[in-house]
């Protein structure tokens, strides 16, 4: 089961592809048209003005990428291709190093480490026992007369 909302995405893009010109639409795989057809949400209605953007519409996110994919892969010249391609990398290799600096493991297992060290200094550290001041005369009278 697709989920609904690349369901209502495969619609969107059918129906934006109708607008392009058949030279475009015949360098899809055909395989790919009949992945949007059964995947695609029968019942959700879009309607494209060709007239506007991608931006002043009400495409979603998904639609907008599958678009992107579409361009990338089917009808950018080599020079675009190459650049499309260079910026995904260039996006992602920012987005790892993101990631790096959030979730650094040195840091993790320091952190894990100062955790450890105080829990321990904590359970070694001695127990300073204070007696009160009448246990210590009745100890001192006890030693006196050696009853202890």
């Amino acid at each position: 089961m697709v989920n609904i909302e690349y369901a209502n995405a495969y619609s969107e893009v059918l129906e934006i592809l109708k607008y392009i010109s058949k030279e475009d639409y015949s360098k899809i795989p055909q395989n790919k048209i009949e992945l949007f057809k059964t995947n695609s949400n029968k019942e959700y209605k879009f309607i494209y003005n060709p007239e506007k953007t991608l931006d002043e519409q009400n495409v979603s996110k998904r639609a907008k990428a599958i678009i992107g994919l579409l361009f990338r892969d089917y009808w950018a010249t080599d020079v675009q291709r190459e650049k499309i391609i260079i910026k995904q990398k260039n996006d992602r290799f920012v987005l790892e190093e993101q990631k790096k600096s959030l979730y650094d493991v040195k840091n993790i297992f320091r952190k894990r480490n100062i955790n450890n060290e105080t829990k321990v200094k904590e359970v070694t550290e001695m127990i300073v026992y204070k007696e009160n001041f009448i246990k210590k005369c009745i100890n001192k009278i006890k030693t006196f007369l050696n009853l202890k």
